[in-house]
């Protein structure tokens, strides 16, 4: 148990960070728009990632690092571009958490823009397939139980950040704090994405 708590705590410590992807979990809780599904997508993706580092993709990483140069510059232009909608949107649109209907494009957009957060975060690959697979070594012939306790991690964490956000809702339903949590992640995804070309 000592293992798999090791690994708990240390995926939990990860991503705890505000980061682009973070930012858009809490979004979509303060919207209340198909919560379930962007939680499931993150945590399913740290899962397949923790999951290849335990299992010695890391290695693979290290002797391509063309994959990590690919999600450095495509996870910046990214970031580039939502940062610069979420700054516009605090700026000229009009907010408030009135209910708004779920259609399927909406979905589709939503499940798009969350996998676009967590594959072209280079920092995903750095903290998941590098940093923990390296870790795990250590821990060997219980690296499996290390990794089962980062993955546990990371579902307690985002159905936490998604679904805990709604205590923020009444917050939210003035359309001034809305337009301030869209300055505030148009700014962290612009900085990010300076800080990955730099």
């Amino acid at each position: 148990m000592s293992t798999y708590f090791a690994g708990f705590t240390l995926g939990l410590s990860l991503i705890l960070a505000i980061g682009s992807q973070n930012a858009f979990v809490l979004r979509q809780g303060l919207k209340n728009q198909h919560v379930f599904a962007i939680c499931l997508v993150c945590a399913i993706s740290d899962a397949l990632l923790i999951s290849f580092g335990v299992t010695g993709f890391g290695a693979i990483v290290k002797q391509f690092p063309q994959i990590e140069q690919f999600a450095r510059y495509g996870g910046a232009v990214f970031l580039g571009v939502y940062a610069f909608l979420s700054l516009r949107s605090s700026f000229t649109e009009t907010h408030a958490l009135e209910g708004v209907g779920d259609t399927k494009e909406s979905l589709i957009k939503a499940m798009a823009m969350c996998l676009a957060f967590t594959w072209l975060n280079p920092h995903v690959y750095l903290d998941t397939v590098v940093l923990l697979g390296s870790i795990s070594t250590q821990y060997q012939p219980n690296h499996m139980l290390f990794g089962a306790g980062a993955i546990t991690g990371s579902f307690v964490f985002f159905f936490s950040l998604g679904y805990g956000a709604r205590f923020l809702a009444p917050l939210f339903k003035n359309p001034r704090a809305w337009k301030v949590l869209e300055f505030v992640i148009g700014m962290i995804m612009a900085s990010i994405a300076v800080s990955l070309v730099i």
